[in-house]
């Protein structure tokens, strides 16, 4: 019998496209968006390619996701991201209405908790800090590279 892929094993995946960004210059956060077990899209962030303050990694797996799929609801879809979505991408994940929700390291600045978890939708699962020590130190590890130059 083959066993489902973990939420560890999907993150690492998301991981994977954090490090892309780290090696492009973008602020190192990963998504991907999983619809029975299978991964349909994957990003990182693009807001310095793109000069577009909105190009993070969650607006750009929800976009490419809902274009897969044929329609603009995620309620059968996970959508793995190595941080906590900050408020805008919380907002678009509640007119997505995402089922379920997975994130790496907790945003304590600029994480949409800090404004309230009715951001989502009501119906959106939520599980915080799958590979967090891994997610938090990549994201130490670009700021801290952007400030000895």
């Amino acid at each position: 019998m083959i066993e489902a892929p973990s939420d560890e094993q999907f993150m690492r995946q998301a991981f994977r496209e954090a490090e892309a960004a780290f090696q492009a210059d973008e602020v190192p956060v990963g998504a991907l968006v999983v619809a029975q077990g299978r991964v349909i899209a994957r990003a990182h962030n693009l807001t310095q390619r793109l000069n577009d303050v909105t190009a993070h990694a969650e607006m750009q797996v929800i976009t490419a996701a809902a274009d897969h799929i044929g329609g603009k609801y995620l309620h059968e879809c996970t959508l793995y991201v190595t941080l906590e979505p900050c408020v805008m991408c919380a907002g678009a994940m509640r007119w997505a209405q995402l089922g379920r929700l997975v994130f790496g390291a907790f945003d304590e600045k600029q994480g949409y908790r800090r404004i309230g978890s009715s951001l989502l939708h009501p119906k959106t699962q939520v599980v915080g800090g799958v590979m967090e020590a891994e997610c938090a130190d990549l994201m130490k590890a670009f700021f801290q590279k952007k400030r000895s130059l």
